[in-house]
């Protein structure tokens, strides 16, 4: 079906946690101006960002895994 197996959940958290460590290991000084700018900009803005990467994501999800 289309039910992504916990293996997959955790691969999936996995590499997130690969991007997000290489972005602290390769510019950290790019990764603390971000979350500069993300303390700065407003929480309604900051959440619709969210929303828009996690419906993102699941399309991505959705067209990889069919």
């Amino acid at each position: 079906g289309s039910d992504l197996p916990m293996s997959d959940l955790i691969v999936g958290f996995g590499l997130v946690l690969v991007l997000e460590g290489m972005l602290w290991a390769f510019a950290p000084d790019m990764a603390r101006r971000l979350l500069e700018i993300a303390s700065e900009t407003a929480p309604a803005t900051l959440r619709t960002s969210g929303w828009i990467a996690m419906a993102a994501g699941l399309v991505l999800v959705w067209m990889v895994r069919g």
